[in-house]
């Protein structure tokens, strides 16, 4: 009897091994803590759902589909290293994440250095599909001169003549932000339209004071924080306090769901930014496919999804249909299935674009409802008018202008 026992002990353990041995695994890679923990975890449940939805559809090739999760912290030193553990001890195929810019260029080129795929998930500096792009790393959310160009246009349209004042986040994301804003909105005269610099990713409440002082004492009509995460929040609780909202339009080049939801409708209300997508869009528009991901995830977590859900959940399906495409996991066949393709998810239509792996999609440009809109929402959560929309192929840079910014980093022309 103990002898039948423990055979049969021994056969589940193999069947159990060989499931194991059998998962494909992915790599998700995001902040778990610090400042941008929020857009971290809308990561986190966007990826879970989309692995569920794969697994009950058969998974990927016939394998069930594991998610290996590691914390960012937001520390780019700290994400190529987690990129490195996630692929030579656990094998993930692909790995994706990041809030920070810096983190997922960092991650990306540990990628690249073990022939694996790094998908962007929230990164919006030009620089990583740009002078830091290479052939392993797609961007899934547009980038600074794509939310720029068509905020620009909105803003010249209703704003025109307004002096700006600029408070931006001191690093990559942020140059990047502020200069394709300047570019956009003809602000780049900074006399006329100065700004400032906070720390990151060491930023305290007393820098975003003293930034916003600064703003009070110009003639500012427009003011654009160009902070994300945690530093927005506080900077625009702050600004209101100083009555700021009362004579700047507030403009949050880069807004999330999160964002808004932490610092309430009172204070978000009038508040103009550029989302790449928000849940409201696909009901409005009629993409029936985008409904039923909002549907899903409502239930499922009892919140709205944000870009940041629907950018995670977006890139475990397009790598699965890329594999599934490609007919095997092995990575030069999967970047090769994936350039030039277009799609259709949860918007319109949008291409991993081949020359530079950015995700060429409609820019929307958005502006916080009033307190008594959002709240009628079922979750309290319908904080975003859409304004304005810009096509995809009018964002996006053209080839002529990414080869440029490649020529001023010294980068070959061509990805790497």
């Amino acid at each position: 009897m103990r002898v039948r026992t423990l055979l049969l002990v021994l056969s589940l353990s193999m069947v159990s091994l060989t499931s194991v041995a059998e998962t494909l695994k992915l790599g998700l890679n995001y902040p778990q803590s610090g400042r941008y923990q929020d857009q971290g975890l809308q990561q986190r449940l966007g990826a879970f759902l989309a692995v569920d939805e794969i697994n009950q559809q058969g998974g990927i090739l016939g394998q069930q589909v594991e998610l290996v999760i590691r914390n960012t912290r937001s520390d780019p030193e700290r994400g190529a290293r987690n990129t490195a553990e996630l692929i030579d001890e656990h094998d993930v195929k692909m790995l994706f994440g990041g809030v920070s810019s810096a983190v997922a260029i960092a991650s990306g080129k540990a990628a690249k250095e073990r022939d694996r795929i790094y998908f962007g998930t929230l990164t919006y500096s030009n620089a990583t599909t740009g002078s830091a792009g290479h052939t392993h790393m797609f961007r899934e959310p547009y980038n600074a001169w794509m939310s720029a160009k068509a905020l620009g246009r909105y803003l010249s349209e209703t704003h025109s003549d307004s002096n700006y004042y600029y408070i931006t986040a001191d690093y990559t994301w942020g140059w990047s932000v502020e200069e394709s804003l300047r570019q956009f909105t003809s602000t780049n005269d900074t006399g006329a339209h100065p700004g400032v610099t906070t720390p990151f990713p060491t930023a305290l409440t007393s820098d975003f004071q003293a930034a916003l002082e600064q703003a009070a004492a110009s003639d500012a009509e427009v003011l654009a924080l160009v902070l994300f995460g945690d530093d927005m929040v506080r900077a625009i609780n702050i600004a209101y306090s100083m009555g700021l909202h009362k004579r700047m339009q507030i403009v949050v080049p880069n807004i999330t769901l999160g964002m808004a939801r932490q610092v309430g409708p009172t204070i978000m209300e009038g508040v103009i930014g550029a989302v790449p997508w928000v849940w409201n869009l696909p009901a409005e528009m009629g993409y029936q496919r985008g409904e039923a991901f909002v549907k899903a995830f409502s239930e499922q977590y009892e919140m709205r999804p944000s870009s940041a859900a629907a950018s995670a959940y977006s890139i475990v399906h397009q790598y699965r249909d890329a594999v599934e495409r490609a007919g095997t996991t092995n990575t030069a066949d999967v970047i090769r299935a994936l350039e030039g393709h277009r799609y259709s998810l949860l918007k319109d239509e949008q291409e991993w674009r081949a020359f530079d792996h950015q995700n060429v999609q409609s820019v929307y440009v958005v502006k916080l409802r009033p307190r008594e809109q959002v709240l009628a929402d079922e979750y309290s959560a319908d904080y975003f008018e859409i304004v304005y929309s810009l096509p995809g192929n009018e964002a996006a840079r053209t080839l002529e202008e990414w080869q440029k910014d490649r020529r001023k980093a010294g980068m070959p022309l061509t990805l790497q």
